[in-house]
């Protein structure tokens, strides 16, 4: 029959046992909090802000993460590289005739490119969420053109919202093509 020493002995080896198995799973789970955030960056303080938790948040990130795994994305090639830088330049020199216009070709061009690249493309915020996936640091980018397209659609936007939409356009498309040198190229000279 065991003693009570031998008893205590037990309990307190099954007391560290616990204490370490807590902090290994509190471990590896602020690892993945920490991933996370880094991953996604900006989009995550926004999840946190949408989701109103971390954990809620952290779970529609990873749903993200998932969704995204089963993508066959795939680089652009030479011709369509090409073929796409070409027409965002048009969008630009377009900018300084037709505003309106250029910032609704924009949006059709990202989605081109990003149906390119293999990315599903039917709803906008499918789409936004997507592309947190890889390009969360731009992905901001894309929500403010909209807003302003939105704008520019209902005939309430100006040519300098216009021209910003159009900036925070190049900035995912830049991404998109893995361009971020590309220049804005005579956006900065339209005045209102």
């Amino acid at each position: 029959m065991p003693t009570s020493e031998q008893v205590l002995i037990v309990v307190a080896a099954l007391v560290v046992l616990a204490l370490i198995a807590f902090a290994v799973v509190r471990r590896s789970q602020g690892g993945a909090h920490v991933r996370l955030r880094r991953r996604f960056g900006p989009e995550y303080e926004r999840a946190l802000q949408q989701f109103g938790s971390v954990e809620r948040a952290e779970q529609e990130l990873a749903a993200r993460e998932k969704r995204f795994a089963r993508f066959r994305l795939r680089d652009l090639s030479r011709p369509d590289h090409e073929r796409f830088a070409a027409s965002w330049r048009a969008v630009q020199t377009r900018f300084v005739d037709d505003p309106s216009g250029a910032t609704r070709e924009a949006d059709d061009l990202i989605k081109r490119v990003m149906q390119a690249r293999g990315y599903p493309v039917e709803d906008f915020e499918q789409r936004v969420a997507d592309l947190s996936v890889e390009h969360a640091n731009v992905v901001q980018h894309y929500r403010a053109a909209r807003v302003l397209a939105a704008a520019n659609r209902e005939g309430r936007a100006n040519t300098e919202e216009l021209r910003q939409a159009l900036v925070h356009y190049r900035a995912l498309f830049a991404d998109l093509l893995n361009e971020p040198e590309l220049e804005p190229q005579g956006l900065h000279k339209v005045h209102v």
